[in-house]
Order: structure tokens, then sequence, then C-alpha cells
């Protein structure tokens, strides 16, 4: 019997279209003799939709089409089975069973623990990372002070609120010209380069604030790291088992990798873009990189321990930095549930796509039998020992 696996996409995230890209790709790659893939779309409005005409990615072109055709679900346990269930009609209907959820998405409200934690709340066992390491994976100034803790070498920065800045205009300038000019200004909680400016002085700084609060309250300003080479390096495992990727090297005509570098141009088809990570339209990547064995082991070392440090589970991609001239290497962030699951980064090391999706699920489920071995409630019921006029202290004596 095939395991019936829920993907899980989309979300009200402005990461919604990269998400759609990774999943339906993932979608096309898992092993469709092992597994029953089901997608649960989640539109812009937060409605969740099922049906098989989800894996196409035509399908996304019109959105009111999909609407029309698609099953609106819920997620829910019914007898000790997870189902999705009808949302509309007079009796509700089971439309089909899941196993286990793969959750593929991007960004607040889904990639930011949301998600993870209402998974767990129904109890199903999930790919990827937990509540604790999406929220830190999201948020790139606590990220950075975890780091900073567990002496993981991460870029000079400064931090605050939009409201603060308003306020208090001249005092974070003075903060942000310590670091040195030029600076990277970002919003704290959001990927794929969205928000991200590079402020060469004080006057382009203020302008790089503006933009980046049009997105986030909580803005994040950074030193730029000289003489910069950028690699990824993506772990697959949990807490007590890693597994390490090929390194990638990036190259880009822009001053960082921006968005539409990631995701602008490149090939189409069933499968989404197949060769690499799909074809850059301004840049491209290097896997593997060239990198000193030195620095490589370096590289390799850092994102294990940020990989632990952040509470990560699955498959995820650190970014670091190097200085190639004083040879130190910094961790940008961590990157919880990566575009195209970096994928491209394990082929060169003989894991392909589809044998990768398949070592996901499959600790997923064992985590979660795993889990279930703990103990995490009590049969015994101290509120039947309650007695409403007396308050709690009429139930002290019997729970002592």
């Amino acid at each position: 019997m095939k395991i019936k696996v829920g993907v899980i996409y989309g979300g009200e995230s402005v990461e919604h279209e990269v998400s759609i890209i990774t999943a339906v790709q993932a979608m096309n790659y898992m092993n469709q003799e092992k597994y029953d893939i089901i997608p649960i779309y989640i539109g812009k409005d937060r409605t969740w939709y099922t049906g098989k005409m989800l894996m196409d990615m035509d399908v996304y072109t019109n959105f009111d089409t999909l609407k029309k055709y698609a099953k609106k679900v819920v997620l829910t346990k019914k007898d000790n089975t997870f189902v999705l269930q009808a949302t509309t009609g007079l009796f509700r209907k089971i439309v089909t069973e899941i196993d286990v959820i793969f959750p593929i998405v991007h960004g607040k409200g889904v990639e930011d623990g949301s998600l993870a934690g209402y998974l767990d709340s129904v109890g199903i066992p999930y790919v990827g990372t937990g509540v604790l390491g999406s929220a830190l994976g999201q948020d790139k100034v606590v990220q950075k002070q975890i780091m900073e803790v567990s002496k993981i070498s991460t870029p000079k920065y400064t931090w605050f609120y939009d409201h603060e800045y308003l306020s208090n205009t001249e005092q974070i300038k003075k903060n942000i010209a310590k670091l040195g000019y030029p600076v990277i200004v970002k919003p704290a909680n959001l990927g794929s380069s969205i928000g991200i400016t590079i402020a060469e002085d004080e006057e382009k700084v203020d302008k790089a604030i503006t933009e980046a609060i049009q997105y986030d309250n909580k803005i994040l300003v950074e030193q730029i790291i000289p003489n910069l080479m950028e690699v990824n390096c993506s772990i697959f495992g949990n807490y007590e088992y890693q597994e390490v990727s090929a390194i990638a090297q990036i190259k880009t005509k822009n001053e960082f990798l921006t968005f539409e570098d990631k995701y602008i141009g490149g090939g189409k088809g069933k499968k989404g873009p197949v060769k690499g990570a799909g074809k850059m339209s301004t840049g491209d990547m290097i896997v593997p990189a060239s990198l000193e064995e030195e620095l490589e082991n370096i590289v390799k070392q850092l994102s294990i321990q940020t990989f632990k440090a952040l509470n990560l589970s699955g498959v995820a991609r650190i970014d670091l930095l190097i200085n190639t001239k004083s040879k130190e290497v910094f961790v940008n962030e961590p990157n919880t549930i990566p575009g195209c699951l970096a994928f491209y980064m394990w082929t060169p090391i003989g894991k392909n796509y589809t044998t990768l999706l398949d070592d996901m699920i499959t600790l997923a489920i064992k985590d979660y039998k795993n889990r279930m071995k703990k103990t995490s409630s009590f049969e015994s019921n101290i509120l039947s020992t309650f007695d409403g006029s007396k308050g709690l202290k009429g139930a002290k004596g019997k729970l002592g």
C-alpha cells in the first residue's frame, strides 16, 4: 500500500509563488510507485484546496479556474486517522486520508513555525523542522543572537523596529555608521532576497530602510564582508544525525543574489527547471565549489553547527560568506525550507532529487515514531478532584 503524502504549499506570504514552484517540482520528482501524492495548496486568502490537477504548473496561470475545480478542504483527525475533509457540501465528506505531511512553504505565516504548530496540534507526522527551529530560521535577528551565543561567526549587525527608526532616526544611523559603509539592509523575517538593499552611504540607507519597512516591522542592518565569495551548504538530518552536501559557490552580476537571480528565467517543463538549481537569468552556481580543503572543512563544520544550534531538521540550506583575502568564514543565514529543497547540492555526491525526497519522508516518519515513545501527557485527570466551591485548594491534598 502506498504512503499518502500530503504536500502543503502556498500561503499568504510574499513568497507564495516561489513555494508553488518548489512544491510542484518536488511532487513531480517523488517516487509515485511508493507514494500517493496529495497536493494541498493554500491560497493567498488562506483557503486550503486539493486535487490532482494541482500537480501541473500550468494550472496556476489562472487562479480563478483553479479554485473552481479544486476542492476546499481542512486537515483534521477522525477515528485516529488524519484526513482532508471537504468544507462545502451537506455532509462535509472525507476527501482522502493522509499519512504524512510534507510542508514546502516559504515565508511568514507558514514557514515561520505557524504551519508546524498547526500540524503539531493536529498530531500528524510531518517532514522538516519543528516550531522552534522554524521560528528561529525565519527571524534573522534572533538567529544571529543564537549564533553569537553558540560561538558561530556571523557578520556584525544592528537591528531595530520600524517605530524606533521613526522616533530615534539619528541614533540608529549612528549605530549603522559604526558598522562601516556600505551596509546591507534586510527585513528580518523575509526570504528570497525580497526587500533587501545595499546602501553605500547614509543618504541611501534611509531609502533602503524605507523599502525594508514596507515588508516587516523588524529591520536588520549588516556589515558587508569584503573580498566576498558567497557559498551555500545543505544539511540533511536531525538533532542526532547530519549529512553534508556538496558546497555551491554563488555567481551573480549583482551585489548580492537577488530574487530575479533565484527565480526569474530558466526552463519550463512538467518537473520544472532540472539543470542544476534552475537556469539563472543574471547569475549561476558552481557545484561543487572550488575551495581549498581547509576552507571547505570550515564551511561544512559551521553549517552543521548552525543546523544543530537552531534546532533544524529535514533538509536545510546554510548560506555562508567568505572573505577570500583573510580566509574568514561567516554564517549569513539558514533556510529551513530552501528553494528546490537544495537538491542540486546533493546530486554531485550521488543523491538524486527522488532519493533526497524519499530520505526526508523516511526521516519524518522515524522521528514521529520516536516522539510517540516519549511521555507527553498523563492519563490521570486532576480536574476529577476539583471542587468549584473551594477552588484549587480543595484538590490540594489529593494532588500531594
